[in-house]
């Protein structure tokens, strides 16, 4: 809890409420049942609500990756993988589970050998000392697209980023 809404709650108050513009994910963690998390991305809040739950906060632009998996007592039934965009207000966007208000899907993997397979790709991408968040969100619909297609996504290089950052930059 931060020391803000630590102050309220012994105050006897509810910490204050988010800005309307932030994105909230909902983070569910019941061992070996339900287990919601994220694999990387920059949230700027987070709200505990109890030992199991919690919300965290991400601002318009930014980018990150939500791993959703489920089981029951005759195995899994859902491994998912969705890198998102937070978008801002009144910017349209696509509905996922436990993200208010959605987002823009800029890659999505179901299946758990799909999803071993993208957490193996972005720890290469961190292997060569980029951060998976300031990715190019085009190089993540080329992942999606190639995956969709049974094909290998090319290798995100530090070239390939040095060109996206200066072209972000320029404002190209």
């Amino acid at each position: 809890m931060s020391g803000l809404a630590a102050v309220s709650a012994r105050a006897g108050r509810a910490p204050p409420a988010p800005p309307a513009d932030l994105t909230k994910v909902e983070l569910v963690w019941i061992e070996k049942q339900i287990e919601h998390w994220i694999r990387f991305g920059r949230e700027v809040r987070e709200q505990v609500l109890d030992r199991r739950r919690r919300i965290l906060f991400f601002p318009s632009g930014a980018v990150f990756a939500l791993v959703r998996w489920a089981a029951n007592e005759h195995g899994t039934m859902l491994s998912r993988l969705d890198i998102l965009r937070a978008v801002g207000p009144r910017e349209p966007c696509q509905t996922i589970p436990t993200v208010t208000p959605g987002g823009d899907i800029l890659l999505r993997v179901d299946g758990w050998p799909r999803v071993e397979r993208m957490l193996q790709l972005i720890d290469a991408i961190e292997a060569i000392g980029i951060d998976p968040a300031e990715v190019a969100p085009d190089y993540w619909r080329h992942v999606h697209n190639r995956l969709a297609v049974g094909e290998t996504p090319r290798a995100y290089t530090t070239q390939r980023h040095r060109a996206f950052l200066l072209a972000r930059r320029i404002g190209a």
